[in-house]
């Protein structure tokens, strides 16, 4: 045995040793950290500068309106509300709801955009641009729920939940109604045409459903809702041809006749009154 007085150390010390410079090192920036913290909560670092501090109402309105016409709708959203929360008086804060409604409207915000026509309509009754406020809450539900699909491929508002375009409809209405020479007037009575045919389809395209599980009672009830709810529009064609059909498979014969008379009498030219050509001997399917 050797008398040297120096000894190896374990084959695990050396590890310790790195584990316990690695604890050290995290310490460090854990202390670093909460200084910052503190130093910050004392208002030792700088605050980050708002850079419309100092902004009048007119300049506040003039940046949020430029970001709105870039289309930098986040910021501009955000300036907005700063605008109507400062300056909540004056012809610049009115401006600002119109275009925060129109801006969150852009930007997908459906609620948030209604929400500030609703404030404006409420608030200004009287401002001379309260009809665009009604325009603008048709059209946002209007476009509601179709997403990016919707506005390439225009996706058809029949495959769609009636509440949205009720309530488009709804708001439109009331547009055409209060301002019947507003500018945009004309644009709402063709949404609203289009609105009452799509709403006749759904219920058509419901009724459809029924007709084809075998609930024939629940296609009649919608196909008639189609019919009575939304008159002299081309969804009717399609419900008359299920409410036929419908009566045919319960056996109602007299009311089948008489769907298909009325069929043949407002829609002569109907595809649903061209008899199915026969099928070919051989074909199975």
């Amino acid at each position: 045995m050797s008398g040297s007085s120096s000894q190896v150390a374990p084959p695990f010390a050396e590890g310790l040793v790195a584990l316990a410079r690695a604890f050290a090192r995290a310490f460090s920036k854990t202390i670093a950290c909460l200084a910052l913290a503190a130093f910050a909560g004392c208002g030792l670092l700088p605050d980050i500068v708002d850079e419309t501090t100092n902004l009048n109402a007119e300049q506040l309105y003039k940046l949020a309106h430029e970001a709105l016409i870039d289309g930098n709708y986040t910021r501009s959203i955000k300036l907005f509300e700063t605008l109507e929360a400062r300056f909540p008086y004056g012809r610049h804060a009115q401006q600002a709801i119109l275009e925060l409604g129109y801006a969150n409207y852009r930007a997908g915000e459906t609620a948030a955009a209604i929400a500030a026509c609703d404030r404006f309509i409420r608030t200004f009754p009287n401002n001379p641009n309260v009809d665009y406020a009604y325009y603008l809450k048709g059209l946002v539900n209007f476009r509601e729920d179709q997403g990016l699909l919707g506005y390439v491929y225009e996706l058809d508002l029949a495959e769609r939940e009636p509440k949205g375009m009720k309530e488009s409809f709804a708001a439109f209405k009331e547009l055409v109604a209060k301002f019947p020479e507003s500018r945009y007037a004309q644009d709402a009575t063709d949404r609203m045409l289009y609105l009452t045919n799509a709403l006749g389809k759904y219920e058509v395209n419901v009724a459809r459903y029924y007709y084809n599980r075998g609930a024939y009672v629940a296609a009649i009830n919608r196909a008639q809702a189609a019919i009575v709810g939304y008159p002299q529009t081309q969804a009717n064609e399609a419900a008359l041809d299920v409410l036929a059909k419908s009566y045919d498979k319960l056996g109602l014969t007299q009311l089948r006749d008489d769907s298909l008379l009325v069929l043949k009498r407002t829609f002569p030219d109907s595809v649903y009154l061209a008899a199915a050509p026969p099928k070919p001997w051989w074909k199975f399917w």
